[in-house]
């Protein structure tokens, strides 16, 4: 019986690894080799192979017939050679994986190898079926007109409503028209002043209506007025804008039902606020404590133009009337009154009658009822010292 004889291009070691009964890691590339079996039993015929390179190559599978007595001549050979490769520093049975430098077989090999199967190919990613944006763009139309909205104008102040889907735009409208709940008229009000309410996410929408129920203490049936007033605050964040607004109005000011100026909530503390405190107690003048007077006796003065209105009005009072500030704090709703239609006319009418009333007297009655009141300074005689009227007329003589 002759020795088995193997041509690869790996080294010995790795043909005797393959043996082993472990089969070597599927993720490692390895390269099986066929182990010949030559001997003259008749049971079995090795077919000649073509000489390469001065040496016989013979391939052929091991015969599934092969007797007990041809694996017994067998073993010995192996195992002398096994010893033969452990003597040299190799271990056969232990994997070892292939290097990763290797030269590649020559093309022209005719060397039979068993050849694995490849991994399968992964299967192509399915096809993106992309919506048509004209047709998304008309349904929105369809839908938002039926409720009684306009999308065309929308989209220019707030362009993110192009890629809004439209069955968020349906949930939100669904929401704010059952909750709350609005009419039409009152929710194309708030979409038209606040688009952005159709893209925020409904969990924000939901946390904000609890805000105002729960911590604002506003009630039920209270929220569509609520709403109505200040759009602005459904589209406010209530951790960063409603929450520090609220401690600021009800700790610092002291302000205490804060359920009647929930309008107020949506606007900053740092850029609103406080330049109006600033204002009165710097410029004017007003010491601090009576600031917070003033704005806790009307706390819409928040919301009041310092250029607009604050100064021209102040700059009136303090010129033209030539009166306290003391007034103001007092009736701080003087800055409410339309300076051109209410405050001039009726200051001038006093000054011509040498009349001067105070301030609620002047400013918060209808225009017949000033006028009646004007006849009545004018027609009696002077008032007495002790007298609320003698302040205002005569100051401090």
């Amino acid at each position: 019986m002759e020795a088995l004889k193997v041509w690869s291009s790996r080294p010995r070691r790795h043909c005797f690894g393959l043996a082993s009964s472990s089969p070597p890691p599927t993720s490692e590339s390895y390269l099986p080799v066929t182990f010949i079996r030559c001997c003259s039993s008749s049971s079995t015929s090795a077919a000649a192979a073509p000489k390469q390179g001065g040496r016989d190559i013979r391939s052929s599978a091991l015969s599934t017939s092969t007797s007990t007595s041809d694996i017994n001549a067998i073993h010995p050979i192996r195992l002398k050679k096994v010893e033969e490769l452990r003597s040299k520093g190799f271990e056969p049975y232990a994997y070892s994986p292939p290097p990763e430098h290797h030269h590649p077989l020559p093309s022209s090999s005719k060397t039979s190898l068993i050849s694995l199967p490849l991994p399968p190919k992964p299967a192509p990613p399915p096809p993106i079926t992309a919506t048509n944006p004209t047709t998304d763009l008309q349904e929105k139309l369809f839908y938002l007109d039926s409720v009684g909205i306009d999308l065309i104008p929308l989209l220019t102040t707030h362009p993110p409503l192009i890629t809004t889907s439209l069955s968020h735009i349906k949930s939100t409208i669904t929401f704010l028209s059952t909750t709350i709940p609005l009419p039409p008229p009152a929710l194309n009000r708030l979409v038209s002043l606040c688009p952005e309410i159709l893209t925020l996410p409904l969990s924000s929408i939901i946390s904000t209506i609890t805000f105002l129920l729960r911590e604002a203490h506003v009630r039920s049936h209270h929220l569509r007025r609520v709403i109505h007033r200040r759009p602005r605050l459904l589209t406010s964040d209530v951790k960063t804008r409603l929450r520090p607004t609220l401690y600021f109005l009800q700790g610092t000011i002291g302000i205490s039902e804060i359920n009647k100026h929930t309008h107020l909530l949506s606007c900053s503390v740092e850029d609103k606020l406080l330049p109006r405190i600033e204002y009165f107690n710097e410029n004017i003048g007003i010491p601090y404590s009576d600031t917070m007077l003033i704005f806790r006796r009307f706390p819409s003065l928040f919301c009041y133009s310092i250029k607009e209105n604050l100064e021209p009005k102040f700059n009136y009072f303090v010129v033209e009337m030539g009166r306290d500030s003391r007034e103001l704090v007092e009736f701080p709703q003087y800055f409410s009154f339309s300076l051109e239609n209410r405050i001039k006319p009726r200051h001038r009418r006093c000054s011509e009658k040498g009349v001067c009333l105070p301030l609620p007297a002047m400013l918060r009655s209808s225009e017949k009822r000033f006028l009646e009141r004007l006849e009545v300074c004018c027609d009696s005689s002077m008032p007495m010292r002790n007298s609320p009227f003698w302040y205002y007329t005569h100051g401090d003589d």
